[in-house]
């Protein structure tokens, strides 16, 4: 047995308990992936090999509520793909707008408390992890590490997802594991919905000050991007122009964005939220690359 595994690391914002979010994280994982894989679908089930890094609660202190949003999962899995509907809001020209607007903050930081929409509210939010505020960084990337150190050493195949501000927290972790422990060993890296390409996330990550490979982690083997369109967060969804000084370094073998007709068809009554985990993680794009790594790793 490869003992292979995926561990999640989830974005921003109070989340449920976290046996109550891995089971709803697990059924979306499982149900976009049964439609591509079903025998890949049944072993990973089997064999337990999905984990759910909660870190959420260290940071706000407090569940989310999720009963509310039961059924906007339950129909965001039960769709096949996204409809006429869900791709024209996608691509809505408010979405046009806005995704200029945060490019032009991106370049400009002071502007972002004029923004229309969550931006400065975000930037705020994401500030105590940046700067470390009373050790809450550290601490919630000592979980991960934690995990990651004993898979690593026994060579397990493992593949790292981090969705939106997890994507983040994964990389500054990775970067720890490099520098500061010269852990050894390589994993696989799915970013999804990510700000990683953002200027203003790049000039506050661990090692951004450094140059060559000191800047970088060198736990990753390769290193493939998902963003659905009309997912603001993931501002600019070509990671490998911003990371390709990785490659010529030699710290990974491959950068991958995929982003061409991906839609996140997650909706409640707000309207459609082309960024909510549940709709990455059902989507066939998603799902294939998780069937590809698994059936790679066998």
């Amino acid at each position: 047995m490869s003992k292979r595994h995926i561990i999640f690391i989830p974005g921003k914002n109070p989340k449920p308990p976290p046996e109550q979010h891995h089971a709803l994280l697990l059924r979306a994982l499982l149900t976009g992936l049964r439609r591509i894989d079903p025998q890949s679908a049944d072993e990973l089930e089997q064999e337990r090999a999905f984990s759910l890094i909660a870190w959420n609660f260290a940071y706000y202190h407090n569940h989310a509520d999720v009963e509310a949003e039961l059924p906007w999962i339950e129909t965001t899995l039960q769709k096949r793909r996204a409809n006429r509907r869900d791709r024209r809001e996608a691509r809505h020209w408010h979405n046009k707008i806005n995704w200029l607007l945060y490019s032009i903050a991106d370049l400009i930081p002071f502007i972002v408390r004029w923004l229309p929409g969550p931006a400065c509210a975000t930037i705020c939010e994401t500030q105590r992890y940046f700067e470390n505020t009373h050790n809450i960084a550290h601490k919630i990337r000592a979980p991960i590490k934690a995990q990651l150190r004993a898979l690593l050493a026994k060579g397990y195949p493992v593949l790292l997802i981090g969705h939106s501000m997890g994507s983040v927290i994964a990389f500054d972790t990775l970067w720890e594991l490099t520098h500061q422990e010269k852990l050894k060993g390589k994993l696989d890296f799915l970013s999804i919905g990510s700000p990683l390409g953002m200027k203003f996330v790049q000039h506050r990550m661990l090692g951004h000050y450094l140059e060559g490979k000191a800047a970088y982690p060198d736990t990753i083997r390769h290193w493939i991007n998902i963003a659905a369109h009309g997912d603001i967060t993931a501002l600019d969804k070509d990671i490998h122009n911003d990371y390709q000084i990785m490659l010529k370094l030699g710290l990974l073998e491959s950068i991958t964005d995929r982003h061409n007709k991906v839609y996140n068809w997650y909706r409640n009554d707000t309207g459609l939220n082309a960024h909510r985990s549940y709709g990455y993680l059902v989507n066939d794009v998603v799902a294939k690359t998780i069937a590809d790594w698994w059936r790679a790793n066998a």
